[in-house]
C-alpha cells in the first residue's frame, strides 16, 4: 500500500534530492594523527564502566576501547560497577535469550564474549548486580563477581602499577 501524500508533503521531500551522496562518498579524511602506540612490557589498561546497558554507547565504546588496548599489547581489564553491572548478563535477548530484538542488542555481550576470548579479564560488582535485582548465575561466562569493596583496591591496584584508567560514568 502506497501513502497519500499531500502536495505540502512531497514539496518538503523533493526539496533536497536524495541520496544526496553516492554509497561510498568519501566524507572523513582517514588521517591518523598520532602514533599507533603499542604497550610497553608489563604495562596495564583497566576500563572502569557505570553505565546502563543501550542507553547510550558509553558502555560499548569503552569495552571496545579496552578490546583495542588488549590487541596493543596491555594486560587490559574491564571492571563494572553500579549500573554498569547491567552490562555482563548473559540474558539479554528478546523474544528469547540471545535473539537480538533490533540490531546491536547483542554488542556489548559479542564485545565482552570476545574480550574474554582474547585473555581479558572482566569484574562485575556483586552490589551493583543486587541494586538492580540481578542474579549472579546470569553473568556471562568468564566474569569475576566481585565485592563492593573491591572497587577502591582495584583502583589502586591498577594506579600503583602505572595503569591507564579509562573511566566512564553515566548518570
Amino acid at each position: 500500500m502506497t501513502a497519500n501524500f499531500t502536495e505540502n508533503e512531497l514539496r518538503s521531500m523533493n526539496e533536497i534530492p536524495h541520496p544526496s551522496l553516492p554509497a561510498g562518498t568519501r566524507l572523513y579524511g582517514e588521517t591518523k594523527v598520532f602514533p599507533d602506540y603499542k604497550a610497553n612490557p608489563g604495562e596495564k589498561f583497566l576500563a572502569l564502566i557505570h553505565g546502563i546497558a543501550h542507553e547510550s554507547s558509553l558502555s560499548y565504546v569503552a569495552v571496545l576501547q579496552a578490546i583495542r588496548a588488549q590487541r596493543k599489547g596491555y594486560e587490559t581489564a574491564i571492571y563494572f560497577y553500579g549500573t554498569g553491572a547491567m552490562n555482563a548478563l548473559a540474558t539479554r535477548g528478546f523474544p528469547t535469550v540471545g535473539n537480538a530484538a533490533f540490531g546491536g542488542q547483542l554488542n556489548t555481550n559479542e564485545g565482552l564474549a570476545t574480550f574474554i576470548k582474547e585473555g581479558g579479564k572482566v569484574y562485575v560488582c556483586r552490589f551493583g548486580l543486587g541494586l538492580h535485582g540481578l542474579r549472579e548465575e546470569d553473568l556471562i561466562e568468564g566474569t569475576i563477581p566481585v565485592h563492593p569493596l573491591d572497587l577502591q583496591d582495584c583502583l589502586i591496584e591498577y594506579s600503583r602499577a602505572g595503569a591507564f584508567i579509562l573511566s566512564t560514568f553515566q548518570i
